[in-house]
């Protein structure tokens, strides 16, 4: 009787143990790991668009002085959110109070892909992967965006449309790290192989001995298709399961990241020991500098179109860009 009370209590004994030792290997595993993962601050943030409507008291628009007036004929501008603060700089530099139109008429903050524009409003924020359908789909006149991805010409050319890019100007794509990851510089080749999984531990690349989380992005969004042109030949690797109790690394573009999303708790990287400044931009010493275009259709008949992306290239439109953070493609003009 004894000893089948002592096998009892043992048994007992023995499976605390073995719940004891998994919750303490599932904490150091995952919830002691994760509590100081560098990863938290690079999850992607909505752009905010209410703080950048045209002809609005309190916007973050810049004020721009435009010779340039339009009040008819007025070409619908959309875009990539990256890119909100600059045609929407356009909408309130040379297009007429009035133009930009909300359903029910009021502006709501649940607008996270522009469902509150109106169909007459001179101003829509369909991002990039639905604002490429909208320029090729005829609602958009002159959309504001990033180089488009294979699956975005395709749709083009399958419904018979001939797309125009007009680089109006400058722009980093940069990858971003915690803070408090002690790297702050990577080479081209370094990134391609995180990537790549080929490198699966910072320590490999000069950090702390944790692993890495390549993070990536919507498909055909503007800075997964830049990625992707990015990695070149090398192919985009299976992370382990187990990458997300490591600290992340994540890509965007400079100004979105840097001016829209604003979040202090990330850092931009230095590749090849260049930081994405605007002058390493301007100057092309930062080696992953892309440009951005103003897109509409072949086929498009409204006279404004070339009328309105003159200008942009103009000092004054190229001085617009530059008021909204991005890089001037053209040298300021000497009259």
């Amino acid at each position: 009787m004894k000893t089948g009370t002592g096998k009892r209590i043992a048994a007992i004994i023995l499976v605390i143990a073995v719940f004891a030792g998994f919750n303490l290997s599932m904490y150091q595993l995952l919830t002691r790991r994760l509590s100081s993962n560098f990863s938290g601050a690079t999850q992607a943030k909505m752009i905010d668009v209410k703080n950048y409507l045209p002809h609005t008291e309190g916007s973050d628009l810049p004020q721009i002085d435009a010779s340039l007036k339009l009040t008819e004929d007025l070409p619908v501008l959309d875009g990539a959110a990256a890119l909100v603060p600059v045609y929407a700089t356009v909408v309130h530099s040379v297009y007429p109070e009035g133009c930009v139109t909300y359903e029910g008429g009021v502006f709501s903050d649940d607008n996270f892909y522009g469902e509150n524009f109106a169909a007459d409003s001179a101003m829509q924020y369909n991002n990039t992967v639905r604002g490429y359908k909208a320029i090729v789909d005829g609602t958009t006149d002159i959309l504001f965006c990033a180089a488009p991805s294979a699956e975005q010409k395709q749709y083009a050319e399958d419904n018979g449309v001939e797309l125009v890019y007009v680089p109006i100007g400058l722009e980093a794509f940069v990858f971003f790290v915690n803070e408090n990851n002690p790297v702050d510089d990577l080479t081209a080749e370094q990134i391609r192989k995180i990537y790549a999984c080929e490198y699966t531990n910072w320590s490999q690349v000069g950090g702390a001995n944790r692993m890495i989380n390549p993070v990536t992005r919507l498909e055909g969004s503007g800075s997964q298709t830049m990625f992707e042109a990015f990695m070149g030949d090398y192919e985009i690797g299976t992370k382990s399961p187990l990458a997300i109790t490591g600290a992340s690394i994540g890509f965007s573009f400079r100004y979105y990241m840097d001016s829209i999303v604003g979040n202090h708790a990330v850092k931009m990287l230095s590749v090849n020991g260049v930081y994405p400044s605007a002058e390493n931009i301007q100057n092309r010493s930062y080696p992953i500098v892309t440009q951005f275009y103003a897109i509409y259709r072949a086929d498009n008949e409204n006279g404004n179109i070339p009328i309105l992306i003159d200008w942009l290239l103009s000092d004054e439109g190229q001085t617009l860009i530059e008021q909204t953070g991005y890089v001037r493609i053209k040298e300021t003009l000497i009259e």
